[in-house]
């Protein structure tokens, strides 16, 4: 559990402290009186990253620095945000990393109202939701993901070049493949393992029979994702460098969930709706759990005004025995 939390030069907070309880810690205060930040710092120090913004934002305007420091499960931990890049380091138990270690990451599940639009919408709502879910479960998927994104930059910077051929993009392309493969391997695994837990979910929280599905869409063919990534990559080159992006891969795939064979991203009640974001979200709770063999922490920022009254009964049922922060 989170025991205290010390901040220095983060966001609204010149120095703040606090101490928390093991069960349900209710945040209360005015609008802009920083409840969020303070959520904000309690992932900063759990998963190494912040959930709204570029980390450099964390840091107190007119301040060059920031500090969080936290005692979770009686061991100390740290990071340290430097200038307006917002660099960071990181201390567990006395010793200095540059990198989220395995050992650095706590399990923890934030549900905000913004998740309630993450059915609607562009398809990088719901590849932000996977990826911030693998890159907690999983270190490797983490680097696989920030290595994958600096290539396709530096690909579609290339693009833009009046010069740019095939063989001068062949670089990147070969290491958006490496990536991609990883990528894509582990979405396609967590959403293929928790198929039936998620059906049995939404009819625990919705009441009724109803059967829900989520698949993996993507231009890719999954089983020689390599391959197929660099054929379309090769293929499309013309096309991408007029548009001046790369248009193919795993930065363009999407999550399409159904409620019996109706694709809920276009059509989905209201209540339909909130009943699947539940459903997610408790299968993320349960996935944490199994991995890291922990209860994961637990941050609600202002949900319980998107939920009606028989669902905020199932989202507080749960959030019994782990630390949660309202």
């Amino acid at each position: 559990m989170l025991q205290t939390l010390e901040l220095r030069h983060v966001r609204s907070y010149e120095n703040g402290l606090f101490d928390f309880e093991p069960g349900v810690n209710i945040i209360v205060g005015p609008n802009a009186s920083g409840k969020t930040n303070l959520l904000e710092a309690i992932s900063m120090i759990t998963t190494g990253a912040s959930f709204r913004s570029s980390d450099g934002d964390m840091i107190a305007h007119g301040a060059s620095w920031a500090r969080i420091d936290a005692l979770l499960d009686g061991v100390e931990r740290s990071v340290k945000l430097r200038g307006g890049s917002g660099a960071k380091s990181y201390l567990l138990d006395g010793v200095e990393k540059k990198r989220v270690s395995e050992a650095f990451t706590y399990p923890t599940v934030l549900f905000e109202p913004y998740d309630i639009l993450l059915l609607g919408g562009e398809p990088e709502r719901r590849r932000t939701y996977i990826d911030r879910l693998l890159s907690q479960l999983d270190a490797t998927y983490r680097l696989s993901l920030q290595s994958y994104k600096r290539a396709l930059a530096q690909r579609n910077r290339l693009l833009k070049e009046p010069t740019c051929t095939p063989s001068d993009a062949f670089v990147w392309d070969m290491q958006l493949c490496e990536y991609a493969t990883t990528i894509v391997a582990a979405r396609l695994k967590y959403v293929i393992e928790n198929a039936d837990l998620l059906t049995s979910l939404y009819q625990e929280i919705s009441g009724g029979a109803d059967v829900l599905r989520v698949a993996y869409e993507s231009r890719i063919h999954a089983e020689n994702c390599s391959s197929s990534l660099l054929k379309t990559l090769a293929q499309s080159f013309e096309r991408d460098r007029l548009r001046g992006f790369t248009g193919a891969g795993p930065h363009r795939d999407d999550l399409q969930i159904s409620i019996n064979d109706h694709d809920v991203r276009t059509d989905a009640s209201r209540g339909e709706t909130r009943s699947t974001v539940l459903s997610l979200k408790a299968a993320e709770m349960r996935a944490c759990e199994q991995v890291f063999g922990k209860k994961p922490l637990l941050l609600l920022d202002d949900v319980f005004s998107e939920l009606d009254g028989r669902r905020r009964r199932l989202l507080a049922h749960l959030l019994q025995d782990s630390q949660t922060f309202i």
